[in-house]
């Protein structure tokens, strides 16, 4: 299963149904940074020392940051969907495929309706 850090905005909710799934996931909030504004590319700084891939719905800064340093543990890059099961079940299914998610841009996009 995958270490995962979740980015501060991130619902807990998918969190919970992510470790219930048998993933390792680190919220920012857990790490000591609780009630701060933490900059992108510290949140992924943070991801790469402690080997984590970053979980996060904010696309355009994390794609950048991609782009800039693709050395990293993965990047999941998710669509705001209130269905946090469903969320949860296409995160676990995009993740669990890959052999390893090192230096990937994963995105986990909304089903069609």
């Amino acid at each position: 299963m995958a270490r995962i850090y979740a980015d501060e905005q991130y619902p807990i909710q998918v969190v919970e149904l992510l470790r219930a799934l048998g993933h390792d996931v680190l919220r920012v909030q857990e790490a000591g940074n609780a009630n701060q504004k933490i900059p992108d590319e510290e949140v992924l700084a943070f991801a790469i020392r402690n080997d984590r891939a970053v979980l996060t719905n904010n696309w355009r800064d994390f794609i950048r940051l991609h782009i800039l340093q693709p050395d990293h543990a993965g990047i999941i890059v998710c669509k705001d969907d209130r269905n946090w099961e469903q969320l949860a079940t296409r995160i676990n299914e995009a993740i669990s495929s890959a052999e390893t998610l090192r230096g990937l841009l994963i995105r986990v996009i909304r089903p069609p309706k």
